[in-house]
């Protein structure tokens, strides 16, 4: 009777053991998760944004891109009189997923309404302008949300550079004109990119990635 009980555990422990291995050879085929595609956003700061609004700011966009499956990282470029300096990306050309955003004060001519986020110029400069945060934020009476306008005024931009032209929707925060309804949406961090949106926008960031893959192997192939 011990002796079979013994067998019957030390069978289960081997079969145990087995099955343990089994699992730990198939995981790295099972568990291989590919990385969210990513873009690189180079900021210039035109306007009176502190650093710490655009800080805050550039969080909350990073955030709405990232629930869209996008993977986003800031860089801060000089905007005052400098000198060109050798490996700078901001004295540069932008990186195939390389995108840059300008802080606008207000347009110009000031003829736009306060509806009126910024532009993009597809597919690489997107401007958003600080004023129309700001005055969004006063006509609540609500400083505090300037850095949440802001950094949604950013995702809408910086969405029409990865989605392309005539990228606005009836929904979502791609609609043309946000209401009360949407600024409360955006307090509550549910202004955000539709599925469908979403989707393009990683197809869109996955192919400026693999052309940038591309460009560097052919550079580097290149005698």
């Amino acid at each position: 009777m011990i002796t079979r009980i013994l067998s019957g555990a030390s069978f289960g422990v081997m079969a145990a053991w087995v099955g343990i291995m089994g699992l730990a050879s198939a995981e790295p085929a099972l568990g291989v998760v590919d990385e969210p595609p990513a873009i690189t956003v180079l900021v210039a700061n035109y306007s009176q944004a502190s650093p710490a609004v655009l800080a805050a700011a550039e969080r909350e966009a990073g955030r709405i891109l990232g629930q869209a499956g996008l993977r986003t990282s800031w860089l801060e470029c000089s905007v005052g009189p400098s000198g060109v300096s050798l490996g700078d990306p901001c004295q540069e050309a932008p990186a195939a997923n390389g995108i840059r955003l300008r802080i606008l004060p207000a347009p110009v001519l000031d003829k736009f309404q306060d509806s009126v986020f910024g532009f993009a110029v597809h597919p690489l400069l997107a401007s958003v302008y600080y004023e129309f945060a700001l005055r969004r934020a006063k006509r609540d009476d609500a400083e505090f949300e300037l850095p949440i306008i802001l950094g949604c005024v950013m995702s809408h931009e910086l969405g029409h550079l990865l989605l392309g032209s005539n990228s606005h929707s009836d929904k979502g925060i791609m609609l043309p004109r946000w209401e009360v309804n949407q600024v409360r949406q955006l307090m509550m961090g549910t202004l955000l990119f539709t599925p469908d949106q979403a989707r393009l926008i990683r197809l869109e960031a996955q192919t400026r990635t693999k052309s940038q893959r591309d460009t560097r192997t052919s550079i580097s192939l290149t005698p």
